[in-house]
């Protein structure tokens, strides 16, 4: 068992004072306790991934915490972050949570992170009125009911691998919806509902059960849609589904890992790497050649080969940004602005092509260079699937 000292802190950060520390990073430390955390009350980041531990009871005084990562630990349950109500990230993925409950209150969180849990249903949100990330993949959940219905300001949302056969109504409120990861479920039909779903701009339904084409019509309400991947559903293997798709989305730009392009009235199909900058690159400056397919297949070669499906792909690989979303005007500026970037590192706005070009670059995940403490998804690149 290790247990964390105070006075080893208070050395490594050369103080005599807790109240002076704001930020620690305590990973990979085989932690299995970390109630002197308590001392430390003007803590507002707190990075405890990779450890062993099974509470977070000792960081019930924490009250100032607004980023937490408890990534990777085991934790069956987050009972000690419920009077936590300035958190505005919270990364808890990879553990064995069997509930979410405990984050009801947690009315600032802009990113919650529950990935690779055993969380079989999804608590009410209600009070999350800034949510704006929600990562639920790989999690036991086979429906959603009402649980997301007032998260009018939802524009990241993985439901990736988990076991929904349906989502029904339950995004009809979520009208900021611009990602959305349906990907490795049993859904049969698209809702009428995501007709309402006009921001958003990629939608992964891959491997569902989808067979009809009558299913797909509802699509034709979403003028933004730029990324549709249906790969490895029933009506995938359907002659002439390209041509319709086209005609039904005017504006998408990827189906099914190929980008579309329109050259004297023929459509030009160039196998790329799935959801990723380079395609997004192309669309961007069309005098630039398309990649030589060889070197492509090259390149994806292994784990990659099939990018969108990959939950190992690096998140920041399969989307472009334009950068972090205004902070809104807070006492803590500063905090508040890392905070978004933060967010946006992990899920990847991306941006529709647009006259101001300079704006919309391909994001290098080593240009951001952002410190270990300021990742979210921690241990590496973010990967939407991942976290």
């Amino acid at each position: 068992m290790t247990v964390l000292s105070s006075k080893k802190i208070l050395q490594e950060k050369n103080t005599s004072d807790p109240d002076a520390i704001t930020s620690l990073s305590l990973t990979h430390k085989a932690l299995s306790d970390v109630s002197c955390l308590s001392e430390f009350k003007n803590l507002e980041r707190l990075d405890l991934g990779f450890n062993n531990l099974t509470s977070l009871e000792g960081l019930k005084s924490c009250v100032n915490l607004k980023w937490l990562s408890v990534v990777q630990n085991k934790l069956q349950s987050l009972k000690g972050v419920e009077g936590l109500t300035k958190l505005t990230v919270l990364n808890a993925g990879k553990n064995k949570l069997k509930s979410m409950d405990e984050v009801k209150s947690l009315a600032s969180l802009r990113a919650l992170i529950l990935n690779d849990n055993e969380i079989s249903s999804v608590c009410k949100l209600d009070q999350m009125k800034e949510l704006n990330t929600l990562v639920l993949s790989r999690n036991p959940i086979s429906s959603l009911g009402d649980s997301l219905v007032k998260l009018k300001s939802i524009t990241k949302l993985s439901l990736s691998n988990c076991q929904l056969q349906t989502v029904d109504s339950s995004l009809k409120s979520c009208l900021e919806l611009k990602e959305l990861r349906l990907a490795h479920n049993e859904i049969m039909n698209v809702p009428s509902e995501f007709g309402h779903l006009v921001k958003l701009q990629n939608l992964d339904m891959g491997n569902n059960l989808i067979t009809n084409w009558s299913n797909l019509k509802v699509l034709s309400s979403l003028v933004n849609l730029r990324n549709l991947n249906l790969q490895g559903n029933p009506i995938a293997e359907k002659e002439k589904l390209q041509k319709k798709v086209k005609k039904l989305l005017p504006n998408l730009h990827i189906f099914n890992a190929r980008p579309i392009d329109k050259v004297v009235g023929k459509e030009v199909h160039e196998k790329v790497d799935g959801f990723s900058g380079e395609a997004d690159l192309i669309f961007r400056n069309k005098k630039k050649e398309l990649p030589d397919e060889k070197e492509i297949a090259k390149k994806n070669k292994g784990d990659r080969v099939n990018i969108i499906d990959s939950a190992e792909s690096p998140f920041m690989d399969l989307f472009v940004t334009d950068g972090p979303e205004a902070p809104q005007e807070t006492a803590d500026k500063k905090f508040d602005h890392r905070t978004l970037r933060d967010i946006d590192a992990i899920s990847g706005l991306v941006t529709v092509p647009t006259k101001k070009k300079k704006r919309n670059r391909v994001v290098d995940p080593a240009a951001l260079e952002v410190s270990q403490v300021d990742k979210i998804g921690l241990g590496g690149p973010s990967a939407w699937d991942d976290i």
